[in-house]
């Protein structure tokens, strides 16, 4: 059972993205033949014959945005998957969204004015729920922490984020 409360991508922030993404393009939906792209929008996998569209996310502009932080430099977009039509946001879940023994993830540390302030490489263990609320615990165990980000170390994508309770 997940400790900390794993956050998608906000409905309203959904909305601007399925028009025009945090870099200025417009969003280019396609049918995902395959299935198990990481989908930011609902926190889960998609599944084969899905409309989903690959968008540049700035995750910490918006979250700024919310709180009148000032990242700088810090504000970094990049690559996530959503749905390309509404979906409804995440089922409840007692798990972290994908989580996989032996994945790897970068969690990041943010202060109150969006500046990072640590991190860790995590290798997800074969409890990965444990792994990722002992990373947690230690992120917001220092005060200057507010929120927490968890990217794929592979490709540096966004998965979620996590703020302090």
């Amino acid at each position: 059972m997940s400790i900390y409360l794993a956050r998608a991508i906000s409905p309203a922030a959904l909305a601007r993205l399925r028009l025009t993404d945090d870099a200025g393009r417009a969003c280019a939906p396609s049918v995902d033949a395959e299935g198990g792209s990481p989908l930011r929008c609902c926190l889960r996998l998609s599944v084969a014959g899905e409309r989903i569209a690959l968008v540049s996310y700035a995750p910490l502009r918006r979250w700024a945005t919310e709180t009148g932080a000032e990242p700088g430099a810090y504000d970094e977009q990049g690559p996530v998957f959503v749905h390309a039509e509404d979906c409804g946001g995440p089922a409840p879940s007692e798990a972290y969204p994908f989580e996989r023994a032996g994945a790897l993830r970068t969690v990041r540390r943010y202060d109150a004015g969006g500046r990072i302030v640590g991190g860790r490489l995590l290798e997800l263990p074969e409890a990965p729920g444990e792994g990722f609320d002992r990373a947690f615990a230690e992120a917001f165990a220092d005060p200057a922490v507010v929120l927490v980000h968890v990217r794929a170390v592979e490709y540096g994508c966004f998965h979620f984020e996590v703020r302090k309770p």
